[in-house]
């Protein structure tokens, strides 16, 4: 048909040429699907045809002589010997072509993970004793026994040999106690949780092939000196906590070795001294802990090379000298800064502002002078009002390391760890503060809690406080703040702390659920009235008829008495009860006495 309707010999060569092309493209259409049907059929006949690996035998009977040592409390009930193939036993996992069993994930923590093959394996926790059985697993590299109830007891020295082969192992959240050797292995990397036990000594030395070694909450004693220095080859651990045991002594000064450290946890120990300046070899550092301790002297300025740093948390040590400049500078992917309860003196450094991804700054207890910067509505990250991850963690190459600290929110420190990408804080409470509250504050209106109470801050309260719509704790109290408390912080919906006592303010509570929802106590010791304040008595005016003055006299002397015993028990019951008001109580007493001389 293309043939008969062609006018010229040209066009039709032309059809012809199209029509060949799209021959050929379902030729090679065809050809294809015919490909990956046959590859198909093929694939199924050959999987069919060769049976998947079941359980070794002799890894089966080391299994069944480890349950025999355990209590298992019917975590492990179908471990039984008429159960061939244990690679499907709960919480046995094999290799799927050779069917050497390579973990055991037996903590009560992966519960996650073992009730996707045993709905049973809810709240279950073992106990009894370690068998040496698990020797017999040549081929296992993950063991995880975290979590569970095993009586108070000494781990067995066959024990530690598993880490020769092992590349995870987990026996956190138990009651072993003894030493812990040191811990050569020969794979390429290990993983090492032996936190929350009862392990005593000092420090083992480890190899330059472990990445992760959580000794954490233990009763590990002595100097870090032989664990840390001496080195010879770069060591490849990556994360190192040794939070919550006795160390002593200062911290070595010698972490060049040690450059693959991306978290350092040292908190509640007894470490004294500085703070090494070796640290500022650590160039993939994220996160360093040392609270708690005795350290003493300044920031060092080597810590201008760590330049990803996420966490510094210095807080409850004897660290003195100004706050440097150069961490709003150098250190711009900084998220949180802890520097509480320290000797740090001089002024905020406007620098600070250039901390863009900064959500939480406590600079608490210090001794910090001069004016709040105005630029602090440069730390954008305290804007936004969109949530976050609800934890901040940093990547390594065995996976994710989560951050946590303890944060002081409405008088009570907590853990917020699993929260912690949600917080966005700002505490300078108690130091020397001075000035107006820059109403940039008011900017930030991602803001959770806001404490600037104790300081000498002057002037009003921000008339567009209300603005942060996210604020669930303000505590202005013990300063000498004047004016009104303004409306738009009845908008506070979120508001569930409040603290403006001991200032300097006046006239009514605003109105709105809010406010009211407050004990008194929140505005004690300032001139403000209004509920939730307990309601003023008024005198009775004086009477013409005769007698008149005699009645009122005693009427007014009556009020007189019922007004001071009102006022005495708002002002002693708090007291009484509390120790948070005695320093307001003191201010008052001492201003009456002065006036009284």
């Amino acid at each position: 048909m293309v043939l008969r309707n062609c006018s010229e010999k040209g066009a039709c060569n032309a059809y012809l040429q199209v029509l060949h092309y799209w021959l050929k493209l379902m030729d090679f259409v065809a050809i294809y699907l015919l490909m990956l049907l046959c590859l198909n059929i093929f694939t199924n006949s050959f999987s069919k045809g060769i049976p998947q690996p079941s359980c070794i035998k002799g890894e089966r009977q080391a299994l069944l002589k480890i349950k025999q040592q355990l209590k298992d409390s019917n975590m492990l009930a179908d471990w039984k010997a008429r159960n061939e193939d244990c690679c499907k036993w709960v919480r046995v996992f094999c290799n799927t072509i050779t069917g050497h069993v390579t973990e055991l994930q037996l903590g009560s923590s992966n519960d996650t993970i073992a009730s996707s093959r045993s709905k049973k394996a809810g709240s279950l926790k073992l106990g009894g004793k370690l068998s040496p059985a698990l020797l017999d697993l040549k081929h296992l590299s993950y063991l995880d026994l975290s979590n569970n109830d095993f009586d108070p007891t000494q781990i067995p020295d066959w024990f530690w040999n598993l880490t020769s082969h092992l590349q995870y192992l987990n026996i956190s959240g138990n009651q072993f106690q003894g030493k812990i050797p040191d811990l050569l292995t020969n794979q390429a990397s290990l993983v090492l949780d032996l936190s929350f036990n009862n392990f005593t000594g000092s420090l083992p030395g480890i190899s330059l092939n472990v990445t992760v070694l959580d000794l954490s909450n233990n009763v590990l004693s002595g100097s870090m000196s032989r664990f840390l220095c001496h080195k010879k080859h770069q060591m490849k651990l990556e994360v190192l906590n040794l939070e919550g045991n006795p160390l002593s002594g200062e911290i070595p000064d010698c972490w060049e070795k040690w450059r693959s450290l991306v978290a350092i946890e040292l908190c509640n120990n007894n470490f004294s001294g500085g703070i090494p300046s070796s640290m500022g070899a650590l160039t993939s550092l994220k996160s360093l802990h040392l609270r708690n301790n005795h350290l003493e002297g300044e920031i060092p300025d080597s810590l201008t090379n760590c330049t990803q740093l996420l966490t510094l948390d210095f807080a409850a040590n004897h660290l003195s000298g100004e706050i440097p400049p150069w961490m709003g500078e150098r250190l711009s992917k900084l998220i949180i800064i802890s520097f509480q309860l320290n000797s740090f003196h001089g002024h905020v450094p406007d620098q600070i502002c250039g901390l863009s991804s900064l959500q939480i700054l406590d600079l608490s207890r210090n001794n910090l002078s001069g004016k709040i910067p105005s630029c602090i509505n440069n730390l954008t990250a305290m804007i936004s009002r969109k949530m976050s991850n609800c934890r901040i963690s940093y990547n390594t190459s065995k996976g994710y390391f989560f951050d946590n600290i303890p944060l002081m929110m409405k008088r009570a420190t907590l853990d917020y760890s699993k929260t912690l990408g949600l917080i966005k804080l700002v505490d300078l409470s108690d130091n020397n503060l001075s000035g107006e509250i820059p109403a940039e504050m008011t900017m930030l209106t991602g803001l959770l809690s806001l404490n600037l109470s104790k300081n000498h801050l002057v002037g009003k309260i921000p008339s567009n406080i209300g603005a942060i719509k996210t604020l669930e704790c303000v505590d202005l109290s013990e300063n000498s703040l004047s004016g009104k408390i303004p409306d738009s912080m009845s908008e506070l919906n979120f508001l569930s702390y409040l603290n403006l006592s001991c200032n300097n303010l006046t006239g009514k509570i605003p109105k709105g659920t809010q406010l009211q929802s407050f004990s008194a106590s929140s505005f004690l010791g300032t001139k403000l009235y209004g509920s939730p304040l307990p309601r003023s008595k008024t005198l009775v005016p004086a009477s013409n008829f005769v007698g008149g003055q005699v009645d009122n006299g005693i009427k007014a002397h009556w009020n007189f008495i019922c007004g001071f015993l009102c006022g005495f028990l708002c002002v002693a019951c708090p007291v009484l009860f509390t120790n948070s008001w005695d320093a307001c109580i003191f201010r008052i007493l001492t201003k009456l006495r002065i006036k009284h001389f």
